[in-house]
């Protein structure tokens, strides 16, 4: 939401959904971050019976290629199961969910080579390169990073979660307990291990993000490699054993040595790359001196609310606000609007 948008609404207020299996039909504002909000039914009690569903006439693939959703314009492509793009599909399908009770997958293309694989930048923090299958030259496999705003709720959640899902596989193949090679089961969502017996499920990283204010001003760091007068919110990994308000406190002492007092949660963002939860949070700065850790971030400012506004106006000129997309520029365009209730 653009900062008008977001000055007609309260960050607590509730909007209408449709009804799923799950009778949800009301849900808070903060929910509708990128990746969230879109109510997709995950159908979990069906992922058992993937070859059944696969089998239906209405059964539909999304398309990734190493981690890059396919899309055609501004939407994400699907296919039939018996569509001539799927010969290159690895035999294993992620069951997704079900739309308008039709069951979607996720098919991983990784094994295709594409013609212009040298301009892909596989490692990169943004891949700018677009790849096209001869079956397929309508749509393009592109970076989720860099269209993420451009897809709609559901569209977004179904990419983010092919994206996680089939990342997690690719560095799950062994089982951690006996280091064979396991097996995929439960229609992508499980993979077994047929020489010990373990089961190993998704893994999903907790990250804490932080709104951290004091008085008219906010905290922000930037890290190295990023883009000249970027900035974002300062964020951490939880650790084992640990709160989310002991992680926030942490993160930023250890970061930019502010103490912070009182923490609050704002609003969660699902963040495949590859496997993290976002945790935004608002902390209240007990400091504003600045004690930076070099192997942690590379500065660290004190913003006011009228700097921030022209940066995301475009007209401040040294800082770049957080990517559109990113919980951080969600919490401080709601911070900007006064709507973090």
């Amino acid at each position: 939401m653009n900062l008008v948008r977001a000055c007609q609404h309260r960050q607590s207020e509730e909007i209408e959904l449709h009804p799923g299996p799950c009778h949800l039909s009301r849900m808070r504002i903060a929910e509708t971050v990128t990746f969230g909000g879109s109510g997709l039914d995950r159908a979990a009690e069906l992922r058992g019976k993937t070859e059944a569903l696969k089998a239906q006439d209405d059964a539909q693939t999304i398309l990734l290629w190493q981690g890059k959703p396919m899309i055609a314009g501004d939407t994400l492509v699907r296919v039939a199961m018996d569509h001539p793009v799927m010969a290159d599909a690895g035999a294993d399908l992620v069951f997704l969910g079900r739309e308008n009770a039709a069951p979607v997958f996720a098919a991983d293309l990784s094994g295709w080579t594409p013609e212009n694989l040298e301009t892909a930048t596989l490692d990169s923090f943004l891949d700018p390169s677009e790849q096209r299958h001869p079956a397929m030259p309508e749509a393009v496999f592109a970076e989720l990073r860099a269209i993420m705003n451009r897809l709609t709720a559901r569209d977004a959640e179904l990419a983010a979660t092919a994206k996680a899902i089939m990342g997690w596989h690719r560095s799950h193949r062994f089982c951690a307990r006996c280091g064979t090679e396991s097996t995929i089961a439960m229609g992508g969502w499980q993979r077994d291990c047929a020489a010990c017996g373990g089961h190993h499920f998704p893994r999903t990283d907790p990250v804490v993000i932080m709104l951290i204010t004091h008085q008219n001003a906010v905290l922000l760091g930037r890290s190295p490699g990023w883009p000249e007068g970027m900035y974002s919110l300062l964020a951490g990994f939880v650790e084992p054993g640990e709160t989310i308000e002991a992680a926030v406190r942490r993160e930023v002492f250890e970061e930019a040595g502010v103490r912070v007092g009182q923490v609050s949660y704002l609003a969660s963002q699902p963040w495949p790359f590859p496997s993290s939860l976002m945790f935004g949070c608002a902390g209240e700065a007990l400091s504003t001196e600045l004690t930076i850790d070099p192997n942690e971030i590379e500065d660290a400012i004190w913003v006011t609310r009228e700097e921030l506004a022209l940066a995301f106006s475009g007209n401040h000129p040294k800082l770049l606000p957080a990517r559109k997309g990113a919980i951080a520029h969600f919490l401080l365009e709601a911070w900007l609007a006064d709507r973090l209730d």
